[in-house]
């Protein structure tokens, strides 16, 4: 591993500082080498940075982690010196997150499997303080918060008590910050041109455009609904930076409000339920799969159904070898290949968090001598028609039994394919011949587990496996209906 060797310093600068990183876990990294006197996160740039009591723990840190990877929750961190010798308050204010307290929270929640309201929200904060209002609203960021307190050291309380913390275990993790001040007046003419031209005319208080001291809330509802209230500029720049919010509002000090906005039509797209998490029917599976964190790279909050897949071999690709391929990260509704581009395919998984795993771990695989293109469609779903093929009701779907396993299984092709559900009397030599059409195969293995037969066979490479996966899964061998998928293993 390279560590940038910069001039010693105290202060030691910490990169690839994923959001599901958390203030103890970099403490618990660190503490082994000495007293941690600072912390810094810029959670904008995914760094910490970190002073250590004296430049000879740091230096102990840096020489330690010269022949170990650091690593945290499954992500790998690099560490350097920082070319700043010590940490200054006015440093922490410029880099870090630690803008002036204030009694308005900003709370982005990630890993998000479970569906998080207003009442939820104000259940995990208001033990810390009376709680007056809460907006919520979904950002590039994610699902976020603001979340303003009666008084200011309530606000500062709960930040010290929960940032970092998961709101279920395993998942949900609390994000913290002081809502912003003094925002720059550019935001406030790009909201000008770019808002209030394209979309809607709102009204704007302006005596408050710098500084948010009070949330205003116009009704409380618990559904996602548009809310052109006339919020204070930081709420409205959060507005502006979105495509679309659909926010969910709450004024604990006046409960008398409506319920909606009168005339407001839903966001299209979202429904009365809230704001669409499709993959909420699934929770119990993959909390079970994935209970101490997603795999890195994925969100969990995608709500988009629909891939598009792209550079398809044309020759040798149908609705069916694609459903071999794409099956292993979710249930397919339907699939449809585009007769206008013959080379592209629309895919409609059975979630949002199904189609986030087969876009993250399949984009660039290599199928049929092609390099796939992977990427959410633009179409919240595909129509059924005598041009679609539906699979919504395939018992190959593998994700309507042991959904839980099969999550935790997913990964990118790789060069061995595991088979399952073979014949009991099967032959190493029969699965090897029931394969090797595609490819070089280097090493092979059958056998029992839990009274079935099982068989590993180890290709040259990965599109090899992939092919062989997507041609003969749930093909016939000895008279019983094979499974075919990846794994993990890298030697037999």
């Amino acid at each position: 591993m390279m560590l940038l060797m910069a001039e010693s310093s105290k202060v030691i600068h910490v990169r690839n500082v994923g959001h599901e990183i958390s203030e103890n876990d970099l403490l618990q990294l660190f503490q082994p080498f000495g007293v941690i006197t600072k912390l810094v996160m810029l959670r904008a740039k995914n760094q910490a940075l970190l002073q250590m009591q004296d430049v000879s723990s740091a230096i102990t840190a840096l020489q330690f982690f010269t022949n170990v990877q650091p690593t945290i929750r499954g992500r790998n961190v690099y560490i350097q010196f920082s070319s700043h010798q010590e940490l200054t308050t006015a440093e922490q204010n410029i880099h870090g997150r630690e803008d002036e307290p204030n009694r308005i929270l900003l709370v982005t929640v990630h890993h998000m499997l479970y569906p998080i309201t207003v009442d939820v929200l104000h259940q995990v904060f208001s033990p810390y303080g009376f709680v007056e209002k809460i907006v919520t609203f979904q950002k590039s960021a994610g699902f976020q918060a603001l979340i303003q307190y009666q008084a200011q050291p309530c606000a500062a309380s709960a930040r010290t008590s929960l940032q970092g913390r998961n709101i279920y275990d395993g998942c949900c993790q609390l994000d913290i910050q002081f809502s912003k001040y003094a925002l720059p007046l550019a935001y406030i003419l790009h909201f000008i041109v770019t808002f209030l031209v394209s979309r809607v005319v709102v009204s704007i208080d302006c005596s408050f455009i710098f500084s948010l001291e009070e949330l205003q809330v116009n009704y409380n509802n618990d559904r996602s609904r548009y809310s052109l209230c006339c919020f204070r500029f930081d709420v409205i720049l959060l507005f502006m930076l979105t495509d679309f919010m659909c926010p969910l509002n709450r004024d604990y000090t006046n409960p008398n409000l409506p319920s909606e906005q009168k005339g407001r039509l839903p966001h299209p797209g979202y429904g009365d339920a809230g704001v669409a998490y499709p993959q909420m029917a699934n929770t119990s599976a993959i909390a079970a799969a994935f209970g101490c964190g997603l795999p890195p790279g994925i969100t969990g909050t995608n709500d988009r159904c629909t891939i598009l897949v792209s550079n398809l071999n044309t020759d040798s690709v149908d609705e069916d070898k694609l459903f071999n391929l794409f099956s292993l990260y979710g249930n397919i509704v339907r699939i449809k290949l585009l007769r206008n581009k013959p080379d592209h395919a629309l895919v409609q998984m059975g979630d949002g968090f199904q189609a986030e795993l087969a876009v993250h771990f399949l984009k660039g695989a290599m199928l049929f001598g092609k390099r796939l293109e992977v990427n959410y469609s633009k179409h919240p779903n595909i129509t059924p028609g005598t041009d679609s093929h539906d699979y919504v009701n395939s018992n190959l779907n593998r994700f309507n039994r042991n959904a839980a396993k099969n999550y935790r299984y997913c990964c990118s092709p790789t060069k061995m394919i595991h088979l399952s559900t073979l014949p009991q009397d099967v032959t190493e030599e029969e699965v090897v011949n029931h394969v090797q059409e595609h490819g070089a195969i280097l090493n092979t293995k059958v056998f029992e587990m839990n009274g079935k037969k099982q068989a590993l066979v180890q290709f040259e490479n990965e599109e090899e496996a992939a092919e062989a996966l997507v041609c003969k899964h749930a093909t016939s061998l000895g008279g019983s209906i094979i499974r075919i998928s990846f794994s993990q293993l890298q030697t037999i």
